[in-house]
């Protein structure tokens, strides 16, 4: 059985198809009830940018592992610089999917900043369930393509607002890429977050859309 677990703010523990991943492992965040050392059995860290809110403890969390780091292709390139060495990083751009061990990766669209290649949010493509971590990012009309091509059944996406959507935006984010189940993440950590979960899961439910929406506390897990 497959499981999204919230790690506080953006980072996420995903177990799907057998692989055990974690995205944007930011393990210090305020709301944070994991470490490091927690994972020495991941097989890959993903991280969507380079800001410090999602690159986090991706370093530390390899040095403590063996798993591989997969990411827009200069911020991999910076963590093969790290002491982790090129042959544990797989790096690519916006496009199509990463072939990987049981699973395919695919590095979206983000509208944001950063300062080692470009933002991303990431698609896991899997037998079991396919997973959309939308990253740091505005509304984008993109959004609906990834919507069109792929059934995305579990959609991890941030209402925070001051740095990404705000509930508004993102219920329309929601409209536009239809996941089975969504999950509110980047919002309460810092006081300029100022977008509520149970606002965004108003909005959706206003729509009519066909779409769960599952408010987690950091530590639970939605199993699938």
């Amino acid at each position: 059985m497959g499981y999204v677990r919230w790690l506080g703010h953006s980072s996420f523990e995903v177990q799907v198809s057998g692989k055990k991943i974690l995205i944007d492992p930011w393990l210090t965040n305020p709301q944070s009830v994991a470490k490091p050392e927690d994972f020495a059995d991941v097989d890959y860290v993903i991280v969507t940018h380079d800001h410090g809110d999602h690159l986090g403890e991706a370093v530390e969390v390899m040095r403590k592992s063996r798993a591989k780091f997969v990411g827009i292709y200069e911020l991999a390139t910076w963590v093969a610089e790290q002491g982790i060495g090129q042959d544990r990083v797989v790096g690519g751009n916006i496009g199509g999917p990463m072939k990987l061990d049981g699973i395919e990766v695919m590095l979206t669209p983000a509208t944001h900043s950063a300062s080692r290649g470009y933002p991303a949010g990431v698609l896991i493509l899997s037998d079991e369930a396919n997973i959309y971590h939308a990253g740091d990012t505005g509304l984008s009309a993109e959004m609906a393509l990834l919507g069109e091509l792929y059934r995305i059944d579990v959609g991890l996406i941030p209402i925070g607002g001051h740095f990404t959507m705000d509930p508004l935006q993102a219920a329309k984010a929601v409209e536009m890429l239809k996941p089975r189940t969504v999950i509110p993440m980047h919002y309460g950590t810092f006081p300029v977050l100022y977008g509520r979960p149970e606002d965004f899961k108003r909005l959706v439910e206003e729509k009519g859309l066909d779409t769960r929406v599952v408010i987690l506390r950091p530590g639970e897990k939605l199993e699938f």
